[in-house]
């Protein structure tokens, strides 16, 4: 654990990353105490930067497996690590694949930032820093990479896998109780925007078409048993789609928009691409007990992770 005090982060310090990550390829191996991540990573020199010198990756209460440059595992003395990340004092060429292997404990991870599990449900947090409590990664807003994501769990712990971005692969795995989801976002994002969740989650479904005639699948995911108290929240994500579409021609980019309500998430809301996550409290209403007050809030805080 790192029990430093934060330092300040002043603007003027402001240094543009010595190293890009092009696109990660992330396989996650589920368990409650044991989940094992592979993140596999094209990075690139900054063209920007005169010397790149050393690659940085931050991390925070990671187990360290191996790291390998093009296929080849590094030795202990070709890297090294400290309480806040890993660093690769001589990377070996300006473009390379480098492939890093942890460990994580959700179960234990009361943080809430990263990948932590609550109410039997893995779910992530990342803004501003969490990624880095997922794996190594250059964890800074102005590093950003095209996502693809490989999820496997027990089929009957988390039946529903989801991850940003469109699936694009998935199914059983054989001679196992295991399944998996592999989805991919082709935009690139920064780190703060990856979400997961995976669990035993009921859904709500629907359709949106937007203003060039593409079908989007939108659904709403909640604890077993709450679907009926989706369906505000539905209209209004509907009712906001078309608004940032009539108001300022921005349409959808994804073939699927997801939001998952969950009763412990410990921020309000978060505008991960594709796969927002709230707190239950601004997604779910009864017209029996919600006044006018909880659809305003459901209605507001949904337009405004959209529109993020």
């Amino acid at each position: 654990m790192n029990d430093q005090t934060p330092s300040s982060i002043r603007l003027a310090d402001y240094r543009p990353p010595a190293w890009l990550v092009e696109r990660i390829d992330l396989d996650f191996r589920l368990a409650p105490e044991d989940t094992h991540v592979t993140a596999t990573m094209a990075v690139r020199a900054n063209p920007s930067v005169a010397r790149p010198g050393p690659l940085r990756l931050d991390g925070d209460g990671l187990t360290l497996d191996s790291v390998e440059i093009d296929g080849m595992k590094l030795a202990p003395g070709d890297y090294g690590t400290d309480a806040n990340g890993l660093t690769i004092p001589m990377p070996p060429q300006s473009r390379f694949r480098l492939t890093v292997r942890n460990r994580i404990n959700p179960a234990i991870n009361t943080k809430l930032m990263g990948l932590y599990r609550t109410g039997g449900i893995y779910c992530t947090q990342c803004e501003a820093e969490g990624f880095r409590r997922i794996t190594y990664f250059p964890d800074r807003p102005d590093v950003l990479a095209v996502y693809t994501v490989r999820m496997e769990a027990d089929v009957t712990e988390a039946p529903v896998l989801l991850a940003n971005g469109n699936r694009i692969d998935g199914g059983n795995i054989e001679g196992t109780d295991r399944h998996f989801a592999v989805w991919h976002d082709p935009f690139p994002k920064p780190a703060y925007l990856f979400a997961m969740v995976a669990g035993d989650l009921g859904v709500v479904e629907d359709t949106f078409i937007t203003m060039s005639g593409r079908e989007v699948a939108l659904a709403i995911y909640c604890e077993p048993g709450k679907e009926p108290l989706c369906g505000y929240a539905m209209d209004a994500l509907k009712r906001s789609m078309r608004w940032d579409e009539t108001r300022f021609g921005r349409e959808y980019d994804l073939d699927i928009f997801m939001i998952v309500a969950v009763s412990d998430f410990n921020m309000g809301a978060m505008e991960n691409k594709g796969l927002n996550v709230f707190n239950d409290k601004y997604i779910l209403a009864s017209p029996e007990t919600a006044t006018d007050a909880d659809y305003a809030n459901i209605e507001a805080i949904i337009a405004h992770e959209y529109f993020h």
